[in-house]
């Protein structure tokens, strides 16, 4: 039987449906969508005389720190938006300064972000970490500028005081709880322990998926909190053991490196160890740091559908002539793309690179105010802006369509399996 994800009334805040279920070999992802407001304020000047724009962006990304996995597909993101956005030559052109967010720990992102606000950005791109984007959130919007992070996934963000200042493509952990309390659910366990990081991303995603996996039936036997630094597991990891657990979940970051393997040597079954975006990379076995088998089996959610394999190659194609290896993970490099597009198109519909105007019109392109042309590419929706039609851009992340809170109203979760040499496959 099917369990179908639900949210629950208390975290659904504007989302106004969920579609979809998990079922073991069943559907290919969820794929929630909810209406956003049409209420919103109409401050165009697009209808006046046209300038030609440039639009200064920062990335306040992970080049180093816990999270640097993720950092090259990020910046290829980043990189081929705004090389495409330039070579289309249609009114606007996109100047980027990269940033490195670095964690909590190195807290490069105080050197990076003041670096950036005082070169005049009218947009920072960052942080992929939750808890390092509460950070410095307050000094970006506090400056007028936007912050718009592609891989920020804790709910509190919804709630923030940032000015109408912070949007994010990537959906709230409201939604990847659902999608993995049920998967766990579904694959027949019926007892769960669970091993997180104490910060905004950790507690955030556990009480979500806790939650759920009890609505589903099932028991929370183990949750232990480790505070990032920590460079020991031992007693999370023995106190999760005694409880004997069908399933253990590891929300973290590069602690994956310690906490898998030891589990592993202690006895837990691969097969039933799940992981999150957070960790969820292709780990291989050349580096020597996992053996061959150690996740075999193992699962994990992270956002975002299936990637096409153009715009993987243009990714790849564009990433390798700037100097850089090739890449071999692509999490959030779609939603870092459309970050910068929809900023684009936001500063053409509002002909200003004004960070505030920019902002009041980025509901408007992204469908949220329930209207407009669909539009899949920046050159379709840039020539539809100056033609002065209303668009609704979808992006390679899929349907955006933020609401009133910044928050992205349709997302897909997709579900992954590990092989015996640690690669992952997309199974739903």
């Amino acid at each position: 039987m099917s369990v179908f994800a639900k949210a629950p009334a208390s975290r659904s805040r504007t989302l106004k449906s969920v579609l979809g279920g998990i079922a073991v070999l069943g559907v290919s992802a969820l794929v929630l969508s909810g209406c956003a407001s049409t209420d919103s304020e109409d401050t165009s000047s697009s209808s006046g005389p046209r300038e030609d724009l440039t639009l200064k962006i920062g990335t306040v990304l992970p080049q180093t720190g816990s999270l640097a996995f993720l950092g090259p597909p990020e910046e290829a993101g980043v990189s081929l938006a705004a090389k495409e956005i330039n070579d289309a030559d249609l009114g606007i052109t996109v100047d980027v300064t990269y940033g490195d967010s670095g964690d909590v720990d190195n807290k490069a992102y105080e050197t990076t972000v003041p670096k950036l606000l005082d070169s005049g950005v009218s947009a920072v791109i960052g942080a992929a970490s939750s808890g390092v984007s509460k950070l410095f959130i307050d000094d970006v919007v506090g400056a007028g500028v936007i912050q718009f992070s592609p891989a920020n996934t804790s709910p509190d963000f919804t709630t923030w005081d940032d000015d109408g200042l912070y949007f994010r493509t990537a959906p709230s952990d409201l939604l990847q709880g659902e999608v993995l309390g049920n998967l766990i659910a579904e694959d027949g366990n019926e007892t769960l322990g669970i091993i997180y990081q104490n910060d905004a991303y950790g507690t955030g995603l556990e009480g979500v998926v806790s939650d759920i996996f009890t609505e589903a039936g099932g028991e929370v036997v183990a949750s232990e909190a480790y505070n990032d630094g920590d460079a020991t597991f031992d007693a999370q990891i023995s106190t999760v053991m005694a409880a004997d657990p069908d399933a253990v979940i590891l929300i973290t970051f590069d602690q994956i490196y310690t906490i898998g393997p030891a589990l592993v040597a202690k006895g837990f079954p691969v097969d039933k160890m799940y992981l999150v975006d957070g960790n969820l990379k292709q780990f291989g076995t050349e580096d020597g740091k996992i053996p061959a088998g150690t996740f075999t089996g193992s699962k994990g959610t992270t956002p975002g559908p299936v990637l096409s394999d153009d715009f993987q190659d243009r990714l790849n194609a564009n990433w390798t002539a700037e100097g850089n290896a090739e890449l071999s993970d692509y999490s959030y490099a779609a939603e870092s793309y459309d970050a910068v597009i929809l900023l684009a198109l936001a500063a053409l519909e509002a002909n200003s690179v004004d960070g505030k105007e920019i902002a009041a019109k980025l509901q408007t392109v992204s469908g949220g105010d329930g209207d407009g042309e669909k539009v899949t590419d920046f050159a379709a929706g840039a020539q539809a802006i100056i033609d002065g039609d209303t668009i609704d851009y979808d992006g390679y992340s899929g349907g955006i369509a933020f609401d009133e809170n910044g928050d992205p109203t349709e997302a897909t979760i997709g579900v992954f399996q590990y092989d015996d040499q640690n690669k992952f496959e997309r199974i739903n």
